[in-house]
């Protein structure tokens, strides 16, 4: 394990300890803890979420890729988050996924298919509308959410990562705060730290499976992209907004706050932006629910 993951282990927990300190779930909203949705014990584990109501209804779904550089995160860092999704009317699943450096790339792709083959298998037990599914993330979730919509929506590329298209509909995809050219990031910034502990001192041998963003194209999920003023990837939202948009692909994107207001904002329910922010997200997609006759 590189320090940079042994430093962010330590102090972005004591940082979310201290961030969620004295919230609770809502009591409009109904919380189940911790399905099994694989075989690993510690990490293939999943909460649901979803209003309370007195009649029998299916709700869209919204799956949340929680961030931490691939190497750190938990549901439990997103239970509030998740649970504001679901007061917005939403059926929310939130899960953990297998971390870098003991476990490598794909794996969290590979976890995110389990979920999505998981929610396919319970649909009659939740409220679920698989018609309707989103899908969030933020920092490395949104790279893996956005990786996984070019899985979804090419086929090359679905060929190229050996996976196969589920059975639900994915209508838009939301990325907050991320980075979203793996090949790029290496040739530019060297393989160190987090990168190579979740790629390996060989990323080479991934092939054209890191070349993501080659393919997308217009099939691509509508996406509602953003980030903030002190976000530090900032830089990378507007080229992929462009991206996205000379591929055809429909995309918003916006900015929120000032300088002082910092990566994966949103997630933070104490912080002055995040309720707009989730709110124009799920206002996105409400715009992309399609019922069926």
């Amino acid at each position: 394990m590189s320090i940079e993951s042994f430093v962010i282990r330590r102090s972005w927990s004591r940082n979310d300890k201290k961030r969620d300190e004295g919230l609770v779930i809502p009591e409009d909203i109904t919380y189940i803890r911790d399905l099994r949705y694989g075989k690993n014990r510690k990490y293939h584990i999943l909460d649901v979420c979803w209003p309370k109501t007195e009649e029998k209804k299916n709700f869209p779904v919204i799956i949340s890729i929680h961030g931490g550089g691939y190497v750190y995160g938990t549901k439990e860092v997103y239970q509030f988050y998740c649970a504001s999704l679901a007061e917005r009317g939403f059926a929310v699943i939130n899960y953990n996924y297998r971390l870098a450096p003991e476990y490598k790339f794909p794996t969290p792709l590979e976890d995110l298919n389990s979920v999505l083959r998981w929610i396919m298998a319970h649909e009659k037990e939740y409220p679920f509308d698989l018609n309707n599914v989103f899908l969030v993330g933020d920092s490395a979730g949104a790279q893996l959410v956005s990786q996984y919509g070019v899985i979804y929506s090419s086929r090359e590329y679905r060929k190229i990562m050996g996976f196969k298209k589920p059975k639900l509909k994915i209508r838009a995809l939301g990325l907050c705060c991320g980075m979203y050219d793996l090949r790029s990031v290496i040739e530019t910034e060297g393989l160190k730290g987090l990168m190579r502990d979740y790629l390996t001192s060989d990323p080479d041998q991934f092939g054209e499976k890191l070349d993501i963003l080659e393919h997308i194209n217009k099939d691509y999920p509508p996406t509602y992209l953003f980030s903030a003023g002190g976000d530090f990837l900032l830089e990378a939202c507007e080229p992929m907004a462009r991206l996205l948009k000379e591929r055809g692909v429909e995309c918003e994107y916006k900015i929120y706050g000032t300088k002082d207001t910092g990566h994966v904002f949103h997630v933070d329910m104490k912080n002055e932006f995040s309720k707009e922010a989730n709110d124009d997200q799920t206002g996105f997609f409400k715009k992309h629910l399609v019922y069926q006759q």
